[in-house]
């Protein structure tokens, strides 16, 4: 390529025009930042409602302002579409489709190579092509390159390729798309070039490495990181429950320590659609190598097992007053696998609901950010969200929190309730109703 650094002048002059496929948690604030600097922008997705709401200005994610989708909707420039033809239209294409496991624990990589299908179809020489998905070392620079280069067109060459992983985390306030440094790993070092220069014009701080398996390791550090000192926290929970030692407290008097430490906080089990899903794409890609990563699969294990450990403290505290599982009736206060978000991919919540409803228990919830459950990947539900009020908590044997909602009433739910089952340290405080306060 000896349009290089042509194409850098055309991308700091906003020139390029970006498609993002993929509209979710992910693709569409990346694509209302590209909007607010005043790049032409497209977004891709199969799901004609999210493509049919961000060109109505509608929002259908809750932390993200409909304000911020109109940015959008209303400039001549950008929009959403269901017709992968118009991928030819673009400079820049960037992709942020899910990269979930199969029943196996392996890498489903259906997504991302259907994605790359069709950009292949209309790649035409000068583009950039940069894969945001969550994945294991050699996805871009193995699979995505020899999709893309059965087009005849060479990467490196006729194409910029990248990987750039994403660091959404939805609903932080503290961090958003703009001000979250973003790793990128070229196939080249020109293709490295050319993906940095795009992302210096949105993000606030880029940061290149060397390749592209250097940044799709990165992204899996990170998130493995954080499933194993979650599991650690989650066994010792179970450890010092034995010993009648309260977790929480211990996370806190270690928290005074100002170095070499750094406090995680037990659950119900892990959420969300990186850290129960990405170190198994590491764990699998190891096993090429002829290496077991004993870390990430005890880990795995151990985070898992929550929702059961769980169940079994309702079933416990149950048969203390008398009372069994079955026949019981069990509020479960939260779907979504974080507070005050309504993601709920992979929510510990929805194993709790399922054991307990294998247990014979009448399972409700409340979760005013998820109104409304039905079929996932994994489970087929049809309830909606009750309300949360005296007449409820009274009905309900047993009140399991599973997600700590900041605009949960937790002093109507220790007044009003029989007996709570506390995940996430959220009844604290309240010691004048210890004895119905279990903490799980």
């Amino acid at each position: 390529m000896n349009n290089d650094k042509v194409f850098i002048e055309r991308i700091r002059s906003k020139e390029v025009a970006v498609g993002i496929i993929g509209m979710g948690y992910v693709g569409l604030p990346l694509a209302i930042e590209f909007a607010d600097k005043g790049f032409p922008v497209i977004g891709f997705d199969i799901d004609s409602k999210k493509t049919e709401a961000i060109n109505s200005g509608r929002s259908y994610i809750k932390h993200i302002a409909e304000e911020k989708v109109a940015l959008l909707a209303n400039s001549s420039k950008c929009g959403a579409t269901t017709d992968f033809s118009r991928l030819r239209e673009m400079d820049c294409i960037l992709i942020c489709v899910p990269t979930p496991l199969t029943q196996h624990n392996e890498p489903d990589m259906q997504y991302i190579i259907a994605t790359v299908k069709s950009i292949a179809r209309y790649l035409r020489a000068g583009q950039l092509v940069v894969l945001e998905s969550t994945t294991y070392p050699g996805t871009t620079s193995v699979l995505v390159r020899d999709i893309l280069e059965e087009t005849g067109l060479k990467a490196g060459e006729d194409f910029y390729l990248a990987f750039s992983p994403e660091r959404e985390d939805p609903g932080n306030k503290n961090f958003s798309t703009k001000t979250i440094t973003k790793v990128v790993g070229g196939y080249s070092s020109k293709c490295g070039l050319i993906a940095s220069a795009l992302y210096d014009m949105v993000i606030s701080k880029t940061y290149p490495v060397s390749n592209t398996d250097v940044a799709e390791a990165t992204k899996l550090l990170e998130n493995i990181f954080r499933s194993v000192n979650i599991a650690l926290v989650n066994e010792l929970k179970v450890v010092f429950d034995k010993m009648g030692i309260d977790i929480w407290e211990v996370i806190a008097a270690a928290s005074t320590k100002p170095f070499g430490y750094m406090p995680f906080f037990p659950g119900p089990g892990l959420g969300g659609h990186c850290i129960p899903i990405d170190p198994f794409y590491l764990s699998w890609k190891a096993k090429e190598y002829n290496i077991n990563t004993r870390f990430i699969e005890l880990a795995g294990e151990i985070n898992t097992s929550m929702p059961m450990y769980v169940v079994c403290k309702v079933k416990s505290a149950l048969n203390d007053i008398n009372k069994s599982v079955k026949d019981s009736n069990i509020l479960l206060l939260g779907i979504a696998y974080k507070p005050d978000v309504d993601d709920d991919r992979e929510s510990p919540s929805y194993k709790l609901l399922d054991l307990l409803l294998e247990q014979g228990a009448n399972v409700s919830y409340h979760d005013p950010f998820v109104p409304q459950i039905g079929k996932t990947r994994k489970y087929d539900f049809s309830l909606s969200s009750v309300v949360l009020n005296r007449e409820t908590l009274a009905a309900a044997d047993a009140v399991v929190i599973s997600t700590a909602h900041s605009c949960v009433d937790y002093e109507l739910v220790a007044r009003e309730s029989s007996l709570v089952i506390d995940t996430r340290n959220c009844m604290s405080g309240y010691d004048d109703i210890k004895a119905k306060i279990i903490k799980a």
